[in-house]
């Protein structure tokens, strides 16, 4: 698909269109092009890693196929517009992340666009790969296996009883945990809570 159609269907899978979604569509091409594979469309050889969430990941889903539900589309929340893409056939990790001064640059490829805005909305439609991203090969600090795991594993947590999915369970001190009970959760349980019994008991 051309630049405009993947905008048309990010647009449309996310009711309007913004600079950060036009900037990830560009650097879903940009990263697949690099890694030299195609979009997934029904396979899953690419997956993605962004660094963030919201309208830019709308823009990599548009371009790559990946998505959240499909297994190919992981967020590692660094707050960052950036995003790894990998071969999961060769191994192969590209790293692209914008340029550190593309919002200023935006202003040469739309001299006539005085709003910052809407200056992003047309440059970053037209500005050069090498101008608009760097690009570099990286290594996964996990591996892929572990990434992709082995869907359809289950296991109960020894301390609260939860189903664990896709082998994210830790093992210390000869117990199954989810991560949650292992270390520090995203959340804290009420004092007052009742306790229920575990899953399965």
């Amino acid at each position: 698909m051309d630049l405009q159609s993947l905008l048309e269907k990010s647009s449309r899978d996310h009711s309007h269109l913004c600079p950060r979604q036009i900037l990830g569509v560009r650097m879903g091409l940009c990263g697949i092009k690099a890694l030299g594979v195609s979009a997934n469309q029904g396979s899953k050889r690419l997956l993605v890693i962004t660094e963030t969430d919201g309208c830019f990941a709308d823009g990599l889903t548009a371009a790559t196929d990946c998505s959240v539900g499909h297994r190919t589309l992981r967020v590692e929340d660094y707050g960052k517009a950036a995003a790894t893409f990998v071969d999961t056939q060769t191994g192969l990790a590209i790293r692209v992340a914008p340029t550190l001064d593309v919002r200023e640059r935006a202003y040469q490829y739309a001299p006539n666009e005085p709003r910052h805005y809407f200056a992003q909305m047309q440059a970053y439609q037209v500005m050069p790969d090498d101008v608009m991203f760097t690009v570099c090969e990286v290594y996964l600090a996990t591996s892929i296996a572990e990434i992709v795991s082995r869907p359809g594993v289950r296991i109960n947590c020894d301390s609260c009883g939860e189903e664990i999915m896709n082998e994210r369970e830790i093992h210390t001190n000869g117990q199954v945990l989810c991560r949650a009970c292992a270390s520090r959760a995203y959340y804290q349980l009420p004092v007052s809570m009742p306790v229920f019994e575990k899953a399965g008991a």
